[in-house]
């Protein structure tokens, strides 16, 4: 588009511009002779300026009364008629003459004036070769006719080249994506190691697909242990079911009721979990309400009071937080039940205000055995349970400390494990709750 715009206003305007350039030195002349005239300051040899050498005086018998040099003793170089005096008129055309003087196969810029002078009215007659403008303008046309498009076709083809070369790498890796399926995620892109924005995209792809392939093989996990887990509370009540029915007359059938209602109970509680947490992997966005953690804390110990394991409960007057009243329950609910199986003889909720960093700390300690450090982040893995957490609960599913720390961060919080001695420590962070206030 340049390169026409270009060509296009070039086309429009030197022709004119270098004829004009001509035009401008004949008329000059003719007028300056003309003048000299007027004023009989004519000489018989006219001096000419430079590319403007034909100049004549003609009177109006046909005599050349003066002459520039190359033009003496030579006949009128036009016969052009006039109109009117004291006005230039012009005109292209070849010459006629002395081919030593005259160039026959050129054009030329004729311009004649009649003025009337001492020695009556004569004509002044100028005239300048345009072969060097035809010459200009003929290497105009093939510069801007064949080379533009010369030029065209060599850019087009370097840019086309340079251009396939540097995305070369993009084909690469749309052919690598396009191989890439759901069964197989692990392979990766090629990087270049160009440095460039190409490189960048490559590494976030390959990020992205390690993520997908995280994603995906966790959920693979998560199914395979969710089958497991429900297989287990599923086979005890058909089985129980099954021995009960096939000797109704030797069978218990409270006790019988009572298994059976405790596997359902169970498989309820999985259920449960896992509706919560797939509704959290989904970033559900549940009701928000402001939420005393003092009261729930309060109410969780009012609701084990009694219980084999005391708990001993420090809590501010208000610790309030935004968040589901139902899903950080759960959470308090499923941090104690972790610590009840573990701890020895107490359990110490406590509830803190941090007013520096605006947030509500929820600490649970047991006085069990601890979690050793190189466990402290599989717990929050989803059917994780470890050793010795199966030995003290067969029925736990592993999915309470999972969706504890999804519910923490759901709520723009953290639940972590700290250093404790004896037993284990879970900390709770989420942001404290103040009107005209919001979280980062």
């Amino acid at each position: 588009m340049v390169l026409t715009s270009t060509a296009v206003i070039t086309l429009a305007t030197l022709p004119s511009s270098l004829r004009g350039a001509v035009q401008n030195r004949v008329e000059l002349d003719v007028r300056r002779v003309a003048s000299d005239a007027r004023t009989t300051q004519l000489r018989s040899m006219l001096p000419t300026s430079p590319r403007v050498h034909l100049l004549q005086v003609v009177s109006r018998e046909g005599t050349v009364l003066a002459a520039s040099h190359n033009l003496r003793g030579k006949p009128p170089i036009t016969d052009i008629q006039l109109a009117k005096p004291e006005t230039i008129y012009a005109t292209e055309g070849r010459l006629t003459g002395d081919p030593e003087v005259i160039e026959p196969d050129e054009k030329y810029l004729i311009m004649a004036m009649e003025s009337q002078t001492p020695y009556g009215k004569v004509t002044v007659y100028g005239a300048a070769s345009l072969g060097d403008v035809d010459r200009a303008l003929g290497w105009l046309y093939a510069v801007i006719f064949l080379g533009i498009p010369l030029v065209l076709v060599i850019v087009g083809s370097i840019t086309w080249t340079v251009v396939g070369q540097a995305l070369s790498p993009v084909e690469r890796i749309r052919t690598e994506l396009a191989e890439i399926t759901g069964h197989d995620l692990s392979r990766r892109v090629p990087v270049p190691d160009n440095g460039d924005e190409i490189t960048q995209l490559a590494a976030t792809t390959n990020h992205t697909l390690e993520r997908l392939e995280r994603s995906a093989e966790t959920q693979r996990r998560f199914v395979a242990d969710a089958s497991h887990e429900l297989r287990s509370p599923i086979t005890a009540l058909r089985t129980q079911l099954e021995v009960a029915t096939a000797y109704p007359d030797d069978t218990d059938w409270p006790s019988t009721g009572a298994r059976a209602l405790m596997s359902a109970d169970r498989l309820t509680h999985i259920i449960d979990e896992l509706l919560m947490l797939a509704r959290l992997d989904a970033g559900a966005v549940t009701d928000r309400y402001v939420v005393d953690t003092c009261r729930l804390a309060e109410e969780q110990e009012r609701r084990r009071a009694g219980g084999a394991v005391s708990i001993v409960t420090d809590a501010p007057g208000t610790a309030p937080v935004l968040g589901s009243p139902l899903q950080l329950d759960r959470l308090l609910t499923n941090l104690l039940d972790n610590a009840t199986r573990h701890a020895s003889a107490k359990i110490y909720l406590q509830v803190a205000v941090d007013e520096w960093d605006k947030a509500v700390i929820i600490k649970v300690t047991d006085d069990g055995p601890g979690i050793a450090p190189e466990y402290r982040d599989c717990v929050f893995e989803r059917f994780t349970r470890l050793p010795e957490a199966r030995a003290k609960d067969k029925d736990g599913s592993g999915l309470g400390l999972a969706l504890s720390r999804e519910i923490a961060l759901a709520h723009q919080g953290t639940l972590t494990i700290s250093d404790h001695s004896p037993g284990a420590q879970f900390v709770t962070r989420l942001p404290l709750y103040v009107e005209g206030y919001s979280p980062a």
